[in-house]
């Protein structure tokens, strides 16, 4: 406990500076926000268009995917926000300023990661609140105790997939000089994430569930509040697979960092 207690105050402390640092520069704060914020209501428009042309898909209405994008939306926040300092890595790694990061008597992920929060990230974070709350309120779901618990819950579950899908292919450049190919897939298959898995063919689902599990990222959890009647048991694994998911996550970097041995130069 002292030790988390220790890694949450030297967070905060190095949060705390790099918010200042970045409020120096407010315009530019202003208007990344402000692009985040349309930037998430884009989906928003392509589903418009989408149920103009048809009534539902697949079975879904529009408000039903309104709510699963807003779900998505939160889930992912985490990644945007608290880890946004990993699309740095390759770069870090090529040019040999990763090196720096063995030289604090800190966990090395830990320090990594909070050298960087994302500001703009909390705009994404309250449009899907703000979102989910709307949803929720169009489609009447009743939120009970047990059932904020358990959004609490499936949110942190899907949070974890996503973080450890992106941070996987991140892990790339420790062993590819370019992994941007890498890390630029795993970005773009988070766009698929939003869908109903119903939508895909057998192919594309079994590979959004089993192999990269994108669909634990928001439609699977998302049935547990939208349909509960129709929910899928692989829902109920979602914890199991979130917390396996990082901790694959975390063996790689692991043998990644040890791995690494600077450009040689």
């Amino acid at each position: 406990m002292r030790t988390l207690a220790r890694y949450l105050r030297l967070y905060f402390i190095i949060e705390a500076q790099y918010i200042k640092a970045r409020m120096q520069y407010r315009a530019d704060f202003l208007v990344s926000s402000i692009g985040m914020f349309f930037s998430s209501l884009a989906t928003l428009a392509v589903f418009w268009i989408l149920f103009n042309s048809i009534n539902d898909l697949a079975g879904w209405t529009f408000m039903e995917m309104v709510f699963i994008y807003a779900f998505y939306m939160i889930a992912i926040s985490p990644m945007q926000i608290l880890f946004d300092h990993f699309w740095q890595l390759r770069f870090h790694i090529r040019q040999g300023t990763f090196l720096k990061y063995y030289f604090r008597p800190l966990n090395m992920m830990f320090y990594y990661m909070s050298e960087m929060f994302d500001l703009k990230g909390l705009t994404q974070l309250l449009v899907g609140i703000g979102l989910l709350i709307y949803a929720s309120t169009q489609l009447e779901i009743s939120w009970t105790a047990a059932r904020v618990i358990l959004l609490l819950v499936t949110l942190f579950s899907a949070a974890l997939v996503q973080v450890a899908v992106v941070l996987i292919a991140t892990c790339a450049a420790f062993w590819v000089v370019d992994s941007w190919p890498v890390l630029g897939l795993a970005w773009k298959l988070r766009e698929f994430a939003p869908y109903p898995m119903s939508i895909f063919d057998g192919a594309f689902r079994f590979t959004f569930t089993y192999i990269i599990p994108i669909g634990f990222v928001a439609f699977y959890p998302s049935q547990l509040f939208l349909r509960p009647e129709q929910v899928s048991p692989l829902v109920y694994a979602s914890p199991l697979i979130g917390i396996a998911l990082f901790a694959l996550m975390y063996w790689i970097w692991t043998q990644g960092v040890n791995s690494y041995t600077g450009t040689g130069s």
